[in-house]
């Protein structure tokens, strides 16, 4: 049987989660749990809500005794200032019977009252990447110490721009360290930083199913390019009978202003996106007002349709082909709950026809493929991504030019002159040089001879 008891933890922590009234480990913590204790970098694949958070701390609490050092021995990194809050909750109840210090950092609130909270010492901290590199550039916080560090949530912290400070982070602690790096997605930009940072990982994937929900009808269109796919989402968004509740999937946050910007001539109060670059109060009233049903067409990525909890979409379309092919199932795995039946359609390029191959592989399943709509309109015009490279211009020296180069036309008399210095550098020409060195008077001798 599963069970926590399996996963060799102390005994303070056992009764700690006894306390909470959990009875067995998640996928993830069973798969994640031994390979932290070992030592080894680890990447885990899991969505919000499988545990992953207790995947990393549970072993990591373990092996973390006592010490009266100040500076942090763990280092946590999330995104955002609720994370922060809610990973400092689960470490404070885990460690209920364990002598042990827990402190959050993040931005947006008073720095000096966080430089005195540092300055008491921490074993573990958890931060935002921002106002932890703040306060360890201000010298009150040292990352020495560090011997592990974690990086939760990794693709919402890369989406909103936290590379640069990741980056700067990583020259501040020490090398030799073990890495723990948690994501839903995997992107191009997560899988940079585990080449860049990360030795032999580990890698868990779980809660990704590879097979197909039975309750979701997938389908697939082949098209030519980005504003042929928009004329064909138009085609099929004006069966609002049909497409009652849609979730539009887009690769980038360039993608999805360009998409809804294309969508709002025809679809104007009834579509809506969100990505990272939107504030805060616009994605919420964006979420609201597509959950009541306002609007019926939501252009989102992946990363910011994370934390969606909808019910009733009709269906998730594809409109960029994902890259990595769990992303899909994380996708698909947005309409279809509830046992009510769902419809995915995938929209993929020639480019995308490699990454559409990698997804069907994962499933074992040939998504089925529908003929591109006669009515539908190819269009020429490309995105700066998808027009051709100019070709890089050389120029060839003409050799009927001499050698040494020279003007194509006849100097100027007046051009002709040379530099013949100022009237001092003229009239020092007339005096010879001096037989002895500092015989100042050497020249007026000879001027009067």
């Amino acid at each position: 049987m599963n069970s926590f008891e399996n996963l060799n933890l102390s005994k303070p922590l056992q009764n700690a989660i006894t306390e909470l009234g959990f009875d067995r480990p998640t996928p993830i913590q069973t798969e994640a749990c031994p390979v932290v204790l070992s030592g080894k970098d680890v990447v885990g694949i899991a969505q919000t809500g499988t545990g992953k958070t207790f995947a990393y701390l549970l072993p990591i609490l373990r092996d973390l005794n006592f010490s009266k050092q100040l500076n942090p021995r763990v280092l946590i990194l999330v995104p955002t200032r609720e994370l922060v809050l809610q990973v400092v909750e689960q470490i404070e109840i885990l460690t209920t019977y364990i002598n042990l210090r827990v402190l959050g950092v993040y931005g947006g609130t008073n720095i000096n009252t966080q430089k005195q909270a540092v300055s008491k010492g921490a074993d573990l901290l958890v931060a935002t990447p921002g106002r932890l590199f703040d306060l360890a550039v201000s010298g009150v916080l040292q990352l020495k110490g560090i011997k592990k560090l974690v990086i939760d949530e990794v693709d919402i912290m890369l989406d909103l721009g936290f590379r640069h400070q990741l980056t700067n982070i990583f020259e501040l602690i020490p090398e030799r360290r073990q890495n723990i790096m948690f994501s839903a997605t995997m992107t191009e930009e997560v899988d940079a930083l585990i080449d860049d940072y990360f030795t032999i990982p580990a890698k868990i994937s779980i809660a990704v199913s590879g097979t197909p929900l039975d309750n979701i009808a997938q389908q697939c269109y082949p098209v030519i390019n980005f504003y042929t796919k928009v004329n064909l989402l138009a085609h099929l968004l004006q069966d609002e009978d049909e497409f009652t509740k849609t979730l539009v999937f887009v690769s980038s946050k360039k993608n999805a202003d360009r998409l809804f910007e294309a969508l709002e001539t025809d679809f104007g109060p009834e579509a809506c996106v969100i990505h990272s670059n939107k504030s805060q109060n616009y994605r919420f009233r964006s979420i609201r007002e597509f959950d009541e049903g306002k609007n019926r067409i939501l252009v989102t990525t992946d990363v910011m349709a994370r934390g969606l909890d909808l019910d009733k979409i009709s269906h998730v379309i594809n409109f960029d082909t994902p890259s990595y092919p769990e992303n899909y199932m994380h996708r698909i795995g947005r309409t279809g709950r509830a046992e009510e039946e769902g419809k995915s359609i995938l929209f993929y390029t020639e480019k995308e026809k490699e990454a559409k191959e990698s997804i069907e592989k994962l499933m074992d399943y040939k998504i089925p493929l529908l003929e591109f709509p006669e009515e539908v309109e190819v269009s020429e015009q490309l995105t700066p991504d998808e027009r051709p490279k100019e070709a890089e211009v050389k120029y060839i020296r003409n050799p009927d030019i001499e050698s040494g180069g020279g003007a194509f036309h006849e100097k100027k008399e007046k051009n002709l002159k040379t530099n013949q210095g100022g009237s001092y550098l003229r009239k020092a020409k007339k005096y010879k040089r001096p037989k002895t060195r500092g015989d100042k008077n050497f020249n007026k001798r000879g001027k009067k001879r």
